[in-house]
């Protein structure tokens, strides 16, 4: 493949991404294309992060290791989950003072990503068990050092080990298990090499799993496959609109690496589309059997079983569509549902998403390392997405060549509206709010 100028490889990475897709109730796919998709009147706050004119994002809190999902007390303490613990310690809550916020305690010598707060209890996960701790009156943890095990012994291949949780409001706690995998190969990730029959992988894995949010010591036998055909989700809100869960799909990798003569790099650093899935139960998202082409429409079945790049993967309509589709391999890792009213009208019911940031588009440009908004409708994504908060890589340089000073990971809303942003490189922590 030819070399190219930067700024071209970039406007038309950025043109082929800024593709949106919207699914009806039938699960129809409607397309919309815009050739940008960033917010067009905005301002660079002191943080460095530039948004929408109007808002600011400021930084309370800095170093404190690899921050990923987070959630915020009615009373405004900030519960964060650290990737791996950080002198012993995997779960931080920290409380706001004067624009800064200060560690008031820490807990659990546990890795992991998930934390939700829900009924009183505090909820956490390792890569292989979710956790609780019972709350006060002012949703202070009471005993750190006994919490319940809700869920134990879930699978950890050490890919895609992540366990992101959410919870409804009729009791039930949903898990991602990400497949241990990139697409179900008999061997992982080798050139040619052909998919598993049968996909082995999801029966404990490649899903989401429902379990009951208030029995402790559940194992696999106790829960429910909620959904099944979701590679990886890390990023997972419950819709309330519509009263259902909405998940982010981590899209396959590596499919020039793999079937060189089907797919040149391009096609590779644009393929397949990262999805929003709304997910119902018994919902079956397609991998590894296929993927979402942006630029088709439609699903793709994957080379490992059988496909060659424009073969329809789903003839028979047995995978649900996806409610919205976005450029490949940015990695969505937070997904927020903003319910305040601190934000303008055109903010509430819609979707945040954190995108962590590619890493697999080489010779193409790396994308990502920004939070972007998509509006929704009736509890339906509805027109065009767009960039909201940018500049956590620290410059387009930085963004191109994959080496982000910061990557966003975990999104919450606080009392007032304001919205929280983690960042899993450097241990910050974001406020962003909103003055006319």
């Amino acid at each position: 493949m030819k070399n190219r100028s930067f700024n071209f490889v970039l406007a038309t990475t950025v043109l082929a991404g800024s593709m949106l897709f919207n699914a009806c109730k039938s699960n129809e796919s409607k397309t919309t294309a815009d050739s940008t998709n960033t917010a067009s009147d905005t301002t660079k706050s002191p943080s460095g992060l530039t948004m929408p004119t109007g808002f600011n994002a400021a930084i309370i809190a800095e170093n404190l290791g690899g921050t990923r999902h987070i959630a915020v007390s009615p009373q405004g303490d900030i519960f964060v989950k650290l990737g791996k613990p950080k002198d012993g310690k995997g779960v931080l809550v920290l409380h706001e003072n004067n624009g800064k916020a200060e560690i008031k305690n820490s807990f659990g010598d546990y890795e992991g990503t998930g934390i939700y707060i829900k009924n009183g209890y505090l909820y956490t996960s390792s890569n292989e068990d979710v956790y609780r701790y019972k709350l006060n009156d002012k949703n202070e943890v009471i005993d750190a050092t006994k919490p319940e095990t809700v869920v134990k012994g879930l699978l950890n291949r050490n890919q895609h080990e992540a366990k992101a949780i959410v919870l409804d409001d009729a009791g039930n706690l949903y898990v991602n298990i990400g497949a241990y995998s990139n697409s179900c190969q008999i061997k992982d990730r080798e050139k040619g090499s052909l998919g598993q029959p049968g996909c082995p992988i999801l029966d404990s894995a490649g899903g989401i799993w429902q379990f009951k949010a208030d029995k402790l010591n559940q194992t696999y036998k106790d829960g429910v496959r909620y959904a099944t055909g979701l590679r990886n989700v890390v990023g997972m809100d419950w819709n309330k609109q519509d009263n259902q869960l909405f998940v982010m799909q981590h899209g396959r990798d590596a499919l020039h690496d793999i079937f060189p003569d089907m797919f040149d790099t391009k096609q590779s650093a644009n393929l397949p589309a990262e999805c929003m899935y709304a997910i119902k139960k018994g919902d079956n998202a397609g991998w590894p059997y296929i993927y979402y082409d942006q630029n088709q429409s439609k699903k793709i079945l994957a080379p490992e079983y059988g496909g060659d790049g424009k073969k329809d993967g789903d003839p028979t309509n047995k995978y649900i569509n996806p409610a919205a589709a976005y450029p490949a391999h940015l990695a969505p890792n937070g997904l927020l549902f903003y319910t305040g009213s601190q934000f303008p009208e055109k903010y509430k019911n819609g979707a945040f998403i954190a995108f962590h940031g590619s890493w697999n588009r080489a010779p193409e440009p790396q994308a990502g390392y920004y939070v972007v908004f998509q509006p929704f409708k009736d509890g339906k994504p509805d027109g065009k997405w767009e960039v909201f908060a940018d500049g956590f890589s620290g410059s387009a340089a930085n963004t191109a060549k994959g080496s982000a000073e910061r990557r966003p990971c975990g999104l919450a809303q606080g009392p007032d509206g304001s919205i929280y942003v983690t960042d899993d490189s450097k241990g910050t922590i974001y406020k962003i709010s909103y003055k006319k």
